[in-house]
């Protein structure tokens, strides 16, 4: 998609045809696939693979701690100390300063089918974001919704919460946006096609069965719209502009990161 007119155009163009902007090649091509862990990634994958591998590391270590309180049932279903401490959210906990859980809370899920539906939505709809955006708005647009969406739920439940989803709606909600800056055809389709995905899943959200948090859906496909509308999709990559994503992402990624750290320092201040 030219970053200019936004007309799609062919990945071997360097100049669009119908505005003559100059155009680079796709941020997810800049990435040699011999250069990413000798090839076992694939290289369009390979943030969002990073993504799963953190979600799977942190639901392996909570089984592990889990079935150490003798919770013999954990591969399937987690226990709420657990998850309280390894940094779900809780309301009253963010209300006294724990505001590192709205950032820890979307990389911890409550069981083997939470975790596995997530996965399976990122898997695809992540290559797509990166695809469309670049890595680095994707990387923002992915953990930055992840903030708001807790911080919503923060402010409209007391329910303990977890899960990536307020990060998915938040990149469901940047390729809404895509559909609404495209005025084509095309952006007709996109636009349609992720609002019902939007609809879907908060219509499911009110299945009383499945507890899900409506309030992390709306935060994150809020703040993901939002920030992707004003991002817009990447131009030349030595702009002024580009170099300032990139920059917010590497901070975004600080920020999660310190959020892990005060989590461990937590974690390790709780009696035995």
């Amino acid at each position: 998609m030219c970053p200019h007119c936004r007309a799609f155009i062919t990945d071997k163009d360097r100049v669009c045809p119908y505005c003559n902007e100059q155009v680079g090649e796709r941020a997810i091509d800049r990435r040699s696939p011999a250069a990413v862990l000798g090839g076992l990634i694939p290289h369009e994958r390979f943030t969002t693979t990073l993504f799963l591998l953190i979600n799977f590391g942190m639901y392996v270590a909570m089984v592990i701690y889990s079935m150490g309180l003798g919770n013999s049932s954990a591969f399937m279903n987690l226990d709420l100390r657990t998850l309280y401490q390894f940094g779900a959210k809780f309301q009253e906990s963010v209300r006294q300063g724990e505001w590192w859980r709205l950032a820890t809370a979307g990389f911890l899920h409550g069981g083997l089918m939470h975790i596995g539906m997530n996965s399976w939505v990122l898997y695809d709809l992540g290559t797509q974001v990166e695809e469309v955006y670049g890595t680095s708005r994707y990387v923002v647009f992915y953990l930055l919704s992840n903030v708001g969406g807790f911080l919503l739920s923060t402010y409209w439940s007391a329910a303990p919460s977890v899960g990536a989803s307020a990060a998915l709606m938040g990149l469901i909600g940047a390729m809404i946006a895509l559909g609404v800056r495209t005025q084509t055809s095309m952006g007709s389709a996109i636009r349609g096609q992720y609002i019902r995905w939007a609809v879907y899943i908060l219509l499911f959200g009110l299945l009383p069965y499945f507890h899900v948090d409506n309030a992390a859906h709306i935060g994150g496909l809020t703040t993901g719209f939002i920030i992707a509308y004003l991002a817009g999709t990447p131009r030349v990559i030595t702009t002024p502009g580009e170099r300032a994503w990139r920059l917010a992402a590497w901070a975004s990624v600080a920020l999660t990161f310190y959020a892990f750290v005060k989590m461990y320092l937590s974690f390790s201040s709780q009696p035995v």
